[in-house]
């Protein structure tokens, strides 16, 4: 067996993949990125970009992503506490646009999860002192970066507020965002 297990979902291209740790008395090893695993059919770009950030429970980041010339994929995995971290297929023309999909990331699960470009990103820290990863297949790009609001009703992102309280922690920025319809996109699907 090798040490990723890849997974498609319900919309193209957002992969959940599933990292095999090797556990013994002193703790655990595994690789969180491979090229020899990761390979050109699934993953056409290369990642030229790694980003940590720090969140406290209850921090909502996103939903962010960048647009032509300087799209960005994301792979994400949670290296401490737990998230809620969310995709949203932003490609016009694709039969899923508009559609999300989010799944539970944490230090215990050690999944991972891959959007490419085109797809906003966003998550919930659901733990005090979250670490999130992450990969990209871009570098940040101040003229190019967007956003869309974390609770536009069009996507209906169902956020487990529930689990931190009730209301996010967003930035200045990220309380402004437009909703999808109103949102500047670029990225076309293929």
């Amino acid at each position: 067996m090798g040490v990723f297990k890849f997974s498609q979902t319900k919309i193209p291209g957002l992969l959940v993949i599933e990292p095999k740790a090797f556990h013994d008395e002193r703790g655990f090893f595994m690789e969180t990125y491979n090229i020899s695993n990761f390979d050109d059919a699934l993953f056409p770009q290369k990642f030229v970009q790694d980003n940590l950030s720090q969140s406290k429970k209850g921090v909502l980041r996103g939903l962010h992503y960048q647009n032509n010339p300087s799209p960005m994929g994301k792979l994400v995995c949670c290296v401490a506490g737990e998230i809620f971290d969310v995709g949203v297929d932003i490609r016009k023309g694709s039969p899923t646009f508009g559609k999300w999909f989010g799944d539970i990331l944490s230090d215990e699960n050690k999944k991972m999860l891959y959007f490419p470009p085109g797809f906003a990103h966003g998550f919930l820290s659901l733990s005090d002192d979250t670490l999130v990863y992450y990969k990209c297949t871009g570098t940040y790009s101040k003229e190019n970066e967007r956003a869309i609001i974390y609770n536009d009703p069009a996507i209906g992102i169902k956020w487990p507020l529930e689990k931190v309280g009730g209301q996010p922690i967003l930035s200045d920025k990220d309380r402004e965002h437009p909703g999808l319809k109103e949102a500047e996109i670029n990225h076309v699907f293929s």
